[in-house]
């Protein structure tokens, strides 16, 4: 990886865009510090004391300005959620299906306009929600009311604009994809403050610490070579393409099609959690505002960040979604037609149906072992914070979300290496 930075680093055009995706890299982790007036710090911060929580989760995605309730607050989860709802009406609406099957690049280019809108909309919303949250808080906010309200609606909403919009201009002008690297930093920028947490409240004489600090070194080693392993797992399905000579069908290319097993991603547990967060800060700000309800202080502690209830419930959204956003991202029928037309089948399968069903099959039992992976990788934030006291949102979700960004834009500089040389090597031919 080092000597591909290193090599990277001496092409121009290659070392122009890495440069302005660290600009817009600084940017972003400068609106993260720029605080929403008609906050008090002090309250925010010891509402953010304790971040093993489904807070710390949201935090952790923004970079740490929830915490300081700056302008950049929503981070680019709606953005993620707009996707993922487009996505979805796609194959819902018919005229978003026309526009994604039939118009080519102009279709897809409202697509991304209507997702754009959606942002915003659901960026409002959540605005909405967080600032109406934080007023039943009572202490947090300095002058509640609808003057606060408006402010902080319009500036968080904002923000997520503004980095929606940088997160574009890295996609075009830098390297990789620019909405992964903002989530991708936010997150590597909250690992210094986590690690320091943890070695402060930590007492090196006294056995049962040490012995802490070890089960949390090893469960940490042991999810990133889970994460680095599941990230590019995949079941490599045979391909033979027949060839016609001379009238005669005989046996051509040979090739596989390769399927993921994590097909889906870290958006099934991203999902799972906004659709959780929700119901959570609302029984939240029914009880601040109705104390007397016994019912809603049973239903706050079964939607507690380490109750069984919410880990079950938790566990079975991501096992959903993942079936569900795996099923809209690869359809075996039509990969069977594609493979039929191309004049390639599967050896030992008929082309047509019976190769579908055979695809159909093997993509439910990869995403089983993909969703439990996923499952799994979610549970351990909660289980930490249980067992070992962890005051601060570590999970295979933040792992898997930056091994998955750094391989696909190192990627991404090797092929920009490999074109270049092919250039070269073809200007040098014809000279």
């Amino acid at each position: 990886m080092f000597r591909i930075l290193a090599n990277a680093w001496n092409i121009e055009e290659l070392r122009n865009r890495l440069l302005f995706s660290l600009a817009m890299i600084a940017v972003f982790r400068l609106g993260c510090q720029i605080p929403t007036p008609g906050v008090d710090p002090e309250a925010m911060s010891n509402l953010f004391q304790n971040q093993s929580s489904v807070l710390g989760f949201l935090n952790m995605f923004s970079g740490g300005a929830l915490e300081r309730f700056s302008v950049f607050s929503l981070g680019i989860a709606p953005y993620i959620n707009a996707s993922i709802i487009m996505q979805l009406l796609v194959y819902v609406v018919p005229y978003l299906e026309r526009l994604h099957k039939e118009e080519g690049s102009e279709g897809r280019k409202k697509i991304n306009m209507y997702t754009k809108y959606g942002t915003v909309v659901l960026g409002a919303l959540q605005a909405l929600g967080i600032a109406t949250w934080l007023e039943s808080l009572g202490q947090v906010v300095l002058y509640p009311g609808w003057p606060f309200t408006i402010m902080a609606v319009i500036t968080l909403t904002a923000g997520t604009a503004f980095i929606m919009w940088l997160g574009e201009q890295m996609t075009a002008k830098g390297i990789g994809n620019g909405m992964s690297l903002l989530i991708t930093a936010g997150i590597l920028a909250t690992f210094p403050a986590a690690i320091l947490e943890t070695i402060q409240v930590t007492d090196f004489t006294r056995g049962s610490d040490l012995l802490r600090i070890g089960g949390i070194t090893l469960i940490c080693l042991v999810v990133v070579a889970a994460v680095v392993f599941m990230q590019d797992g995949v079941r490599k399905v045979p391909i033979q393409h027949t060839r016609r000579n001379a009238g005669m069908v005989q046996g051509g290319l040979k090739s596989f099609i390769p399927l993921k097993v994590n097909m889906a991603g870290v958006i099934p547990v991203i999902f799972a959690s906004s659709i959780l967060m929700f119901p959570a800060m609302a029984l939240q700000y029914i009880q601040n505002r109705w104390p007397e309800l016994t019912w809603v202080e049973t239903a706050n502690l079964y939607m507690g960040y380490t109750h069984p209830f919410h880990l079950a419930l938790q566990t079975v959204l991501i096992i959903l979604f993942t079936y569900f956003y795996t099923a809209i991202q690869l359809n075996p029928t039509e990969m069977a037609e594609n493979l039929k037309k191309h004049g390639g089948f599967i050896p030992g399968i008929r082309a047509g149906k019976k190769t579908a069903d055979f695809i159909d099959r093997l993509v439910t039992r990869i995403t089983l072992c993909g969703a439990l992976f996923l499952a799994a990788i979610s549970l351990v934030p909660p289980l930490m914070t249980r067992f070992l006291n962890v005051t601060f949102y570590f999970g295979g979700t933040s792992l898997l979300i930056v091994v998955g960004v750094m391989l696909d834009t190192v990627r991404q500089m090797e092929s920009y290496m490999v074109t270049r040389q092919y250039d070269g090597f073809l200007r040098d031919g014809q000279a």
